[in-house]
C-alpha cells in the first residue's frame, strides 16, 4: 500500500515533530528558577530574614522596648547591665550597641523585621487582590473602563509618598492605617497591568468564540482570562512587597508611620538620626537590614520576571 501523502504534508509533519521535540526538551519552570542567580540569591537572603520573625524570642532575650538609662548610647559589643524581676544584675552583650534610651538595638532590629514583613506581605496581597478585580472589570467592560481608568490616572498622578503621608495624617498613625495608605497608591499599578492583559486576550479567537456562543462574561473571565494573569501578578506582587517595605520605613522615619513605641527599622533610624555622627550604629544596622530585605525581594522579583515571562525565556 503506497503512501498517498504529499511532500508538503510530510514536511509539515516533520516540522511539527521538531517543534514538539523542542517543547519536550525545554527546561521546566522549576529548572529555570534553580538556574537563575537572582532567584537563588534573593531567595536565600529572604529566607534568613523571614526566619527572624518566628525566631525573634530565641535570637534575643531582651524586650526591644525596655528602657535602661544606664546603658544609653553604648557601642556594639558593650556588656550592658540589666536587672531581672528579683533585682539581680546580669550582663548581656549589646551586639549592635544601644540607643539614646538604653534600648538594645539588636533586639529592636530583630523585632523590627516582623513589622516590615507584615506590611510588605499585607500590601502585596491586598493591592493584588483589589487590583485584579478592578482590572478584570475595566479591561472587559468598556463602560467600567472609561470610569475606572480616569480614577487610576488621577491616583497615579500623585506621588505615592505624598499620598501615603496625607492619608496617614488624616486617619492617624496606626499599623492598619499605614498598610491602607500604602495599598492605595499601589492598586493603580496592578489595575493597569491586569487591564492590558485582558485587552490583549479579549481579541483572541477562543474568547471571541466563547462570546459568540453566549458564554457569560464572568465565566469567560474566570476560565480564559484569569489564568493568564497569575504569573504576571506574582511578579508584580513581589515588587510591590519590596516597595511597601521601603515606603513603610520612609513613613516611620518621617514620623508619620507606625507609632514610635513599636520597633520598626524606620523608627529605629528616626530615633537615632540626631546623634548619627557620634553614634552611627543606631542607623547603620537597621539601614543594613532594610537594604538587604528590599534587595532580596527585588532580586527575587527580577528573577521571577525573567523566568516566567516567555519573551525572556530564551535568555535564560
Amino acid at each position: 500500500m503506497s503512501d498517498s501523502r504529499t511532500g508538503v504534508e510530510i514536511d509539515s509533519l516533520i516540522e511539527q515533530s521538531v517543534e514538539s521535540s523542542d517543547v519536550i526538551d525545554r527546561p521546566s519552570l522549576w529548572s529555570r528558577l534553580k538556574a537563575h542567580t537572582g532567584v537563588i540569591i534573593g531567595s536565600v537572603l529572604l529566607f534568613f530574614i523571614v526566619l527572624l520573625v518566628p525566631l525573634a524570642s530565641i535570637l534575643t532575650s531582651l524586650d526591644p522596648t525596655d528602657i535602661n538609662p544606664r546603658n544609653r548610647n553604648k557601642p556594639p559589643g558593650y556588656e550592658a547591665i540589666y536587672k531581672n524581676d528579683d533585682g539581680e544584675k546580669y550582663t548581656v552583650t549589646a551586639h549592635m550597641g544601644t540607643d539614646k534610651l538604653g534600648r538594645d538595638v539588636y533586639s529592636r532590629v530583630i523585632y523590627g523585621a516582623r513589622v516590615s514583613l507584615i506590611v510588605g506581605l499585607s500590601v502585596a496581597v491586598i493591592s493584588v487582590s483589589v487590583g485584579l478585580f478592578i482590572g478584570l472589570m475595566a479591561g472587559y467592560f468598556r463602560l467600567v473602563d472609561a470610569i475606572v481608568m480616569r480614577i487610576m490616572d488621577g491616583l497615579m498622578a500623585i506621588p505615592a509618598i505624598l499620598l501615603a503621608i496625607a492619608l496617614v495624617s488624616l486617619s492617624g498613625a496606626t499599623l492598619i492605617t499605614v498598610i491602607v495608605a500604602i495599598v492605595i497608591p499601589e492598586i493603580p499599578r496592578v489595575v493597569r497591568l491586569v487591564r492590558s492583559i485582558v485587552l490583549s486576550i479579549r481579541e483572541e479567537p477562543y474568547v471571541e468564540a466563547a462570546v459568540s456562543v453566549g458564554t457569560p462574561a464572568f465565566k469567560i473571565l474566570y476560565r480564559h482570562v484569569l489564568p493568564n494573569t497569575i504569573a504576571p501578578l506574582i511578579v508584580q506582587g513581589t515588587f510591590i512587597c519590596g516597595s511597601a517595605i521601603l515606603l513603610e520605613a520612609i513613613l516611620s522615619f518621617l514620623g508619620v508611620g507606625v507609632p514610635p513605641e513599636i520597633p520598626t527599622w524606620g523608627n529605629i533610624m528616626a530615633q537615632g538620626r540626631d546623634l548619627f555622627q557620634i553614634y552611627p550604629h543606631n542607623i547603620f544596622y537597621p539601614g543594613l537590614f532594610l537594604t538587604l530585605t528590599v534587595l532580596a525581594v527585588n532580586m527575587l522579583g527580577d528573577g521571577l520576571r525573567d523566568t516566567i515571562d516567555p519573551r525572556m525565556a530564551k535568555e535564560i
